[in-house]
């Protein structure tokens, strides 16, 4: 499989002009300046067909072939691509930095951000990229897995909701399964959601309740269940009791939902990965998994022109150090990001960071980081990892058997 080179923009910009639009959910505002930074154009376009349509039309007329703007999807932006013109994407945080170039104050303003993205598309073209756009097949795996990650936050924010309900309501509940989150423990509180419904509850009615359930999980048998719910404190009970039984049933339900839409989209995530073109390269990494692997997948796209070498991958990934220098103080932190050792070299890696007196999270990072090397050269050649490939681990594989097959010394014996 052949991809497109790294694309970078000519020293001029079609027509001698470039443009910035401040994106808004209602409406935009357009900004045009010509090489000298003058302003030659400036216009509001609602957010809907006619508006861009309108706004397409007078950037033809206006000459402008480039379009700089803070977002890399979304309506706007495929109309923008369709129509031929040449994207940019100049993020809000550098926008928000960048605002101090033609002012100390710092003031927030849409028509001076879209000035400000147009006169950076002039001034910066050497260290911009044009956008190139996903594969569909990418677009629609990448709005399953973040449509996914935002349920699970939801569902995180709704089961602590119901955790604070129960401590007051029916403490017993709490702990009675692994999790309150659990299948078992949802069917439970839709069933016995209430103190009064615990406490007419004995081993035998609840041993039948459990018989009733499809044999999935090991929960504690009916005996330690009844102990646990006589040991735990009391809830409220009576008229106030029902009363905090329908928050409880609100919450509960709130929280069934969230985990059949969630499984729902687990599922549709597992057909849409193998389907994927580049599917292979992210399921073949040690301890990938399918959600995983899909939003590795998702958020790192199929535009190899996206990121030219591993350092880029590693900046969107969050591993790479950003330092911060004031006088004589240098400070490096890191971004977020997720690896587990997962082979003997990355165990050797994570040791090795141990050892030079490395906290975790940072010894964690810098295992990421030579995961990104990896995961860049497998994608960028569209081959799956191979193990047997790795040179680096085969070499760690090798120290492995070596230390374990040389005879003990007499001092270690």
């Amino acid at each position: 499989m052949k991809y497109a080179l790294v694309r970078v923009l000519p020293d001029v910009p079609p027509g001698g002009v470039c443009a910035g639009i401040d994106w808004a959910a209602a409406d935009h505002v357009v900004c045009v300046v010509d090489m000298a930074g003058r302003v030659t154009d400036r216009f509001g376009a609602a957010h809907d067909k006619a508006g861009i349509a309108a706004m397409i039309a007078r950037l033809r007329r206006a000459g402008a072939g480039e379009v700089a703007i803070e977002r890399s999807d979304g309506v706007l932006v495929e109309a923008l691509l369709a129509a031929g013109l040449t994207v940019v994407v100049i993020t809000s945080r550098q926008v928000k930095n960048l605002r101090a170039r033609y002012g100390a104050a710092g003031a927030k303003d849409d028509r001076f951000d879209s000035f400000v993205l147009a006169d950076t598309l002039r001034t910066d073209r050497a260290r911009l990229r044009p956008l190139t756009a996903d594969t569909p097949a990418t677009v629609a795996l990448r709005m399953a897995v973040r449509t996914r990650k935002d349920l699970v936050a939801h569902r995180v924010a709704a089961c602590n909701q119901l955790r604070a309900h129960l401590a007051v309501a029916f403490p017993g509940a709490v702990g009675l399964f692994c999790e309150l989150d659990s299948r078992l423990s949802l069917a439970f509180l839709g069933r016995f959601g209430s103190q009064d419904a615990a406490d007419a509850l004995d081993e035998q009615q609840l041993a039948s309740w459990l018989a009733t359930l499809p044999a999935r999980g090991f929960p504690a048998p009916a005996s330690v269940l009844c102990a646990r719910l006589q040991a735990a404190a009391r809830g409220t009970a009576g008229p106030a009791g029902a009363a905090q039984a329908g928050v409880t049933a609100a919450l509960t339900g709130t929280l069934t939902a969230l985990s059949g839409q969630i499984k729902a989209l687990e599922t549709q995530i597992a057909a849409q990965l193998p389907a994927h073109p580049d599917g292979h390269i992210f399921t073949s990494l040690p301890r990938a998994g399918t959600v995983r692997a899909a939003r590795l997948l998702a958020e790192i796209g199929d535009c190899r022109s996206r990121f030219p070498d591993s350092g880029a991958l590693a900046s969107l990934a969050g591993v790479t150090p950003v330092t911060r220098q004031s006088g004589t103080h240098t400070a490096r932190t890191y971004r977020w990001a997720d690896s587990r050792p997962a082979s003997p070299w990355a165990a050797a890696i994570y040791a090795d960071a141990r050892a030079r007196g490395k906290d975790h999270p940072h010894a964690v990072r810098i295992l990421a980081r030579a995961w990104t090397g990896v995961i860049w050269r497998c994608w960028q050649d569209g081959t799956a990892y191979d193990p047997a490939k790795h040179n680096a681990l085969q070499r760690s594989l090798d120290r492995q058997q070596a230390s374990s097959t040389s005879p003990a010394r007499p001092e270690d014996r």
